[in-house]
């Protein structure tokens, strides 16, 4: 089964870019496929294999931040193909 999750990662510290680089690099890494945009990222893929990246990458992220948080939205089918038609 396919899913496209919508996700923010927001430390809650002052050097929070680079925190925020280094998990989006983690994703790209992880051949699914990502797709960023000014406010939040998406990931597209097998559902196992998303939530087992995500698993290990966001409690990576936590645990190299002081207070983080992050916002998240899944849907199941692989939308990354979506072109708007207005």
């Amino acid at each position: 089964m396919n899913i496209s999750v919508d996700l923010t990662f927001s430390p809650l510290q002052d050097d929070y870019e680079g925190h925020i680089i280094n998990f989006i690099k983690r994703l790209r890494d992880s051949g699914l496929t990502v797709i960023e945009n000014p406010l939040a990222t998406q990931v597209y893929g097998d559902y196992d294999e998303v939530m087992g990246l995500l698993t290990v990458e966001m409690k990576r992220s936590f645990e190299e931040v002081g207070i983080g948080l992050f916002y998240i939205k899944m849907v199941k089918t692989d939308r990354s193909d979506y072109v708007a038609d207005f």
